[in-house]
């Protein structure tokens, strides 16, 4: 039996645009260009997709349950167009002060993303935006992939990348790395 093959992806600023005032809508959920396509590729080749995003929008009460619940239909809906799916999907609702275990750089989140599908995250490919995304990863040994989409560039400029960080225009680059150079 060949083992399970997993993309953990972060959401705000690689899968859609980011907002310094947080995606409070499903209107205002707009994918990258190339990103849903990505994605889609990914679940071709193999790949099982788990997203893991903070959203401390609702600990800060910008929007609640129901409103993030109705941006994460649009973007199944406009994923399944392309063919993708996201196959979990795991969010911290703690704001930044709140000191839970979940919210990224913290590897609660990622942790949980293991137990579900019962496998080591090492090499495990992980796509972020910003250096909280990869650290929570590389916490558990997998491979951190930085787009320079969403907070990307700054990422990149305030370096402390964790070691063997790759470096992508975006996700759709990403994806053609991960299924051309990983196992």
């Amino acid at each position: 039996m060949k083992p399970m093959k997993l993309v953990i992806l972060d959401r705000d600023g690689v899968i859609n645009y980011d907002s310094a005032q947080f995606i409070k809508s499903p209107d205002e959920w707009k994918p990258i260009p190339g990103s849903l396509e990505a994605i889609a590729m990914l679940n071709q080749s193999g790949f099982r997709v788990a997203l893991a995003t903070n959203q401390s929008g609702i600990g800060r009460g910008l929007f609640d349950m129901a409103t993030l619940n109705a941006i994460h239909d649009k973007m199944h809906k406009a994923l399944a167009q392309f063919g993708g799916r996201i196959d979990a999907l795991f969010y911290c609702p703690h704001a930044a002060d709140s000191n839970c275990s979940c919210r990224k750089p913290k590897p609660g989140m990622i942790e949980e993303i293991s137990k579900r599908f019962g496998i080591d995250l090492k090499g495990v490919p992980s796509v972020g935006d910003s250096l909280r995304d990869l650290q929570a990863s590389a916490a558990f040994g997998a491979q951190p992939i930085l787009v320079l989409t969403g907070k990307g560039e700054k990422t990149l400029a305030a370096g402390g990348l964790p070691d063997n960080t790759w470096v992508c225009a975006d996700l759709a680059e990403a994806a053609q790395r991960i299924i051309t150079e990983l196992p």
